[in-house]
């Protein structure tokens, strides 16, 4: 057992790609015998059922932005477990900062996972140049996110690193609708940069020439106009029979088994999880060229890039793979070599362990 003691701090345990990167590290810490944490700052969630060691995990139940019950519980739990490293995913920066100030020995590594990578001259700064003068390390999940940092913040150490592939075991639960062989999996909570709309308009140019092939949404619905307004064009455009929705699920490994071509159509990305997802899962993909998705997706090899809002390509590389069974597991398997060849844990445990101990 190494005298490392660490804690993955994340605001929420609801599905999402920090959220699931926050728990997979936590268990893949403890794997390889580090004194490994888990702490969620605000609400619980699904995510819950995938932490391993739950002897090891903290719920605060913050109500507020400064909350002193919570703040008070927390630095009582990191002392009596002995941790020295505050790992701090996304907005959860906050909550290290405050702990910091109560123990300045602690060291703060905070994992940057902005979604809107490509616009990030828009993006608020102010408080976390405060909070990155206590900060140890940045750790960034794609480069643009890296220079921004290096730009605009103060700590001096921060690294670009890989997200990680990783499926956990859960109980099979979900039965996708559609035909076998004829699915087209989705994996993205329900939110502006995930762009739903360009997605399903394509699809219903699709449907009308291959009416027997389906779309399947997986992803957190919100209690917002964005989710109503992508829900009500479904209905709007006839596709209840063609598109189905699912809100967040758990086993993904089983709802991947069961579709046939993965999509991603984003207007902006970090490095997202859910193309690792898919290659584990042997899928061919169809994906926006934002962000690192073209570090993941090799074009013609293991998929298909196509421009940000450009609805005649992604017709056109989804027609593509619906019309060739042959491509479809050709990609797929080159998608799955790529994947656990370059975006495994092992590497990714490494590289973070030697930056906590830096």
């Amino acid at each position: 057992m190494s005298n490392l003691g660490v804690v993955q701090i994340i605001d929420t345990l609801e599905t999402g790609g920090a959220e699931v990167l926050a728990v997979n590290i936590n268990n893949g810490l403890n794997e390889v015998g580090i004194n490994s944490h888990i702490c969620a700052t605000r609400k619980e969630g699904k995510l819950i059922e995938n932490i391993n060691n739950k002897t090891n995990y903290i719920f605060l139940n913050r109500k507020k932005t400064i909350d002193i019950k919570a703040l008070i519980k927390f630095r009582k739990y990191i002392e009596t477990n002995n941790i020295s490293v505050l790992h701090a995913h996304a907005t959860s920066i906050f909550m290290a900062f405050c702990i910091k100030v109560m123990n300045p020995k602690l060291k703060i590594i905070w994992h940057d996972h902005y979604g809107k990578s490509e616009n990030l001259k828009y993006r608020p700064s102010i408080f976390l140049k405060l909070f990155s003068f206590f900060t140890h390390s940045i750790i960034s999940v794609n480069v643009k996110l890296k220079d921004w940092s290096e730009k605009k913040l103060y700590c001096k150490n921060v690294f670009f690193v890989n997200n990680f592939a990783s499926f956990n075991l859960v109980k099979e639960k979900t039965k996708l609708n559609g035909e076998n062989g004829k699915r087209i999996i989705h994996l993205a909570a329900f939110r502006n940069q995930k762009n739903h709309q360009f997605l399903i308009e394509a699809f219903a140019k699709i449907s009308k020439v291959n009416p027997d092939w389906t779309l399947h949404l997986v992803g957190r619905l919100g209690n917002d106009l964005y989710t109503q307004k992508n829900l009500a064009l479904i209905k709007e455009l006839n596709l209840e029979k063609h598109i189905f929705v699912y809100d967040a699920k758990m086993d993904i490994q089983n709802i991947l088994f069961q579709s046939d071509i993965g999509v991603l159509s984003s207007s902006s990305e970090g490095l997202p999880l859910a193309l690792l997802e898919y290659g584990l899962a042997k899928l061919p993909v169809v994906c926006t060229n934002v962000g690192q998705c073209s570090d993941i997706v090799i074009d013609k090899k293991t998929g298909y890039l196509i421009e940000s809002n450009n609805m005649n390509q992604l017709v056109d590389k989804l027609e593509l793979l619906i019309k060739s069974k042959t491509d479809r597991i050709k990609f797929g398997q080159n998608n799955e070599i790529n994947i656990k060849k370059n975006y495994s844990v092992g590497p990714f445990l490494k590289k973070i362990i030697k930056i906590y101990n830096s």
